[in-house]
Formats: C-alpha cells, sequence, structure tokens
C-alpha cells in the first residue's frame, strides 16, 4: 500500500492538472487565432509580470535554459508577441516587453478563462466553495516550496 503522502501527492497533481488542462482546451476552442505552445504562454506570463525582465532572469524564472528561453523569444518576436528593447545600461543586454498585440491576446485569455472558471465555481455548492477557497493559501505555499527546493 503506498505511503498516505504519495497518494494526496497523487491526487494534488491530478487535480491541478486536470483543471488546467480542461480550461486550456476550452479557452482554445473560445478564442480565434494561433494557439502558443505552453512554454511561449509561460514566457508571455513571466514578460507581463516583470516588464524589461533579460532573457537570462527569464530562464531563471522558467527553470529553463537560457538558449532554450532565447528561442522562445525569437519565436514570439517573430509571430509580433514580443520586443526587445536595448539595455540602456549595457547595450548587449536585451529587455523583453509585450507589444500590444500580446496584451490584448492576454487580456481575452484571462476574461475567457476567469469567466469559465467563475461560471463553473457558481455550480459548486457553498461547501466545495468554501474547501476551494481554504485550500488556496497551502496551495500556495506548496508552489512557493517547489519553486525553492531544486530537487
Amino acid at each position: 500500500m503506498p505511503a498516505p503522502r504519495i497518494d494526496l501527492a497523487e491526487r494534488v497533481l491530478a487535480a491541478v492538472l486536470g483543471v488546467r488542462r480542461v480550461v486550456r482546451r476550452r479557452v482554445r476552442a473560445a478564442l480565434p487565432g494561433p494557439h502558443l505552445p505552453g512554454s511561449q504562454v509561460e514566457l508571455l506570463r513571466v514578460v507581463h509580470r516583470n516588464p524589461g525582465i533579460g532573457v537570462a532572469a527569464a530562464a531563471r524564472e522558467l527553470s529553463l535554459a537560457g538558449n532554450s528561453v532565447s528561442t522562445l523569444v525569437n519565436v514570439l518576436t517573430e509571430a509580433g508577441l514580443l520586443r526587445r528593447e536595448v539595455d540602456p545600461a549595457d547595450r548587449r543586454a536585451a529587455r523583453l516587453q509585450l507589444t500590444d498585440a500580446a496584451r490584448d491576446r492576454m487580456a481575452a485569455w484571462r476574461r475567457t478563462r476567469t469567466g469559465l472558471v467563475s461560471a463553473a465555481l457558481a455550480q459548486l455548492s457553498d461547501e466545495d466553495t468554501s474547501a476551494i477557497v481554504a485550500a488556496l493559501p497551502a496551495l500556495e505555499r506548496l508552489t512557493e516550496v517547489l519553486k525553492e527546493d531544486p530537487a
């Protein structure tokens, strides 16, 4: 019989990944335009949260190799979703900014995702909704622990 913590870990992963997968599919179906791979979306989110971030810092934030992020930057720049700006303090370094097209697209994703999940939450019982609210701080702390622990 597996250890209870392993069962819990599997259930947490299945629940979180299941919600994410369903939301991603439904958002893709609802929004026009080409669908971006998750890694590109994650980079756009990092740049959205950190305007002017450099490639190396974005790579650290995403836990990816610098050359992988450089490739993502090239693809997103060609797609008109990212813009490279020269760092005034170091002309060799690039600072990343979202384009207006990326901001618009991200706003549409956010509206669609939020609407979808809000509608689903409205169908749950007050007890289920309260349980989700109560679990959020622990899930947020779990995310931070996973970010900090390289193992």
